[in-house]
């Protein structure tokens, strides 16, 4: 599949790079040519214009060799048809110039700037007719322009070259920037079959037990509640599991499609932290926990209040998850002059190095064998974005058997 995309892209790369540069060439080409022949045209011109304001008669004119009444560039000849279109002044050089070729220099159209050829050598004309006593005639003034289609010549071929060099890199270039836009696709592409295939495995678990404990349940149907209860207490744990991990399952996909937007308002920090200290106290007193606050002074945010005690709900079960009998966990919160720090210290078992820089990817759980706390590996996932939507940084710090500690910084003045 990435392969077929990767030609298509390089072929559109390569088409757009060969259209800019094709028309990067016909500009270069065309502005030469212009500059080249404006000298021409302009010396044409001019001894046209010299010619028609001369005020001297004009048939004694055409019958002088070089008449002198005519200022014009030494390098334009001039030609005299007559009706006949026969060329007249036979003793001029221009006439043994091009003897023998009169058909092919002799003026197909008049008053306009044209084109010949006249064995190796190019010319460029313009005539007119002009009225005289002894009939009308055709004055034609010709420029020999050998060098510049020379140089047009040149340049052509080395555009050319020059072209064709351009595709070559154009499509190598092209293979190149497709492979890079490919990247992150690929990236992508990957965490979303490793989220699926996760996320499959996660979902599965919970449903093989409830699905087991059911049958159980249909091969005894005469069986009372209470000799059930610890297969009917499994359902209902298990249920409970696959609740939450579809909701953060849904909550993720949301906030990956930025369908979930931040309400948010000025509340007290300090306030919400102590409600949840509060709320916790009866669940650390059983597991036998110590769970202090630390905020000495007022601190006013502005944020989602939701998403932030969603945040701070995360961070603390994770701290007690990972924290023994006995263990003590620390919820602090305080501010400066333009940042707010929330910290989650605890001194549980602590996080390997290498797995600090993971502890935020989505299905990660560390050295399970260490611990007997289940998860999904999702919490900290949602926390890191809820952090990110708030415009804050994370700190962790983790030794092994000697705890953690999660501080995150957020700007004080937030966007409403």
């Amino acid at each position: 599949m990435f392969r077929q995309t990767h030609i298509r892209l390089t072929l559109l790369n390569s088409l757009v790079f060969i259209i800019l540069i094709s028309i990067l060439g016909g500009i270069i080409y065309f502005y030469t040519e212009n500059r080249l022949y404006q000298d021409v045209n302009q010396s044409l011109f001019e001894s046209v214009e010299h010619f028609q304001q001369q005020p001297s008669d004009p048939d004694d004119s055409l019958k002088r060799s070089e008449p002198k009444f005519i200022r014009r560039d030494p390098r334009i000849m001039t030609l005299v048809w007559d009706e006949n279109k026969r060329l007249l002044t036979e003793q001029t050089r221009e006439f043994q110039l091009f003897q023998g070729d009169e058909k092919r220099i002799r003026p197909k159209k008049l008053n306009s700037l044209e084109d010949i050829t006249v064995g190796q050598f190019s010319y460029r004309y313009i005539a007119f007719d002009v009225q005289t006593d002894i009939g009308k005639l055709t004055v034609q003034f010709i420029r020999n322009v050998n060098s510049e289609k020379e140089l047009l010549d040149r340049l052509l071929l080395i555009m050319l070259v020059g072209c064709g060099l351009g595709v070559i890199c154009a499509i190598a270039v092209g293979y190149f920037l497709a492979g890079r836009a490919l990247v992150p696709i690929k990236n992508a592409w990957h965490k979303q079959q490793q989220f699926v295939s996760d996320a499959s495995h996660e979902l599965r678990t919970p449903l093989a037990v409830i699905q087991a404990k059911t049958e159980l349940l249909f091969r005894t149907p005469s069986a009372a509640i209470q000799d059930r209860i610890l297969d009917i207490s499994s359902i209902s744990n298990e249920s409970r599991r696959l609740s939450k991990l579809v909701t953060n399952l849904l909550t993720l996909a949301r906030s990956d499609s930025d369908q979930l937007e931040m309400n948010k308002e000025v509340f007290r920090l300090d306030g919400m932290l102590k409600e949840i200290v509060r709320d916790y106290e009866e669940i650390v007193l059983y597991q036998e926990k110590i769970l202090q606050l630390q905020a000495p002074e007022p601190v006013t945010f502005i944020a989602d209040k939701e998403r932030i005690h969603q945040l701070v709900i995360i961070l603390l079960d994770n701290a007690m998850k990972y924290t023994k009998e006995g263990g003590e966990i620390q919820l602090s919160c305080r501010q400066s002059h333009s940042s707010i720090l929330l910290s989650v210290k605890d001194n549980g078992i602590g996080i390997p190095e290498q797995d600090i820089p993971r502890i935020f990817d989505r299905f990660f759980q560390s050295d399970k064998a260490r611990t007997s706390a289940e998860g999904t590996g999702l919490g900290l996932s949602i926390a890191k974005w809820i952090i990110e939507k708030h415009h804050g940084k994370t700190r962790v710090e983790s030794s092994l058997g000697k705890g953690t500690t999660i501080e995150i910084t957020f700007p004080r003045v937030q966007k409403t």
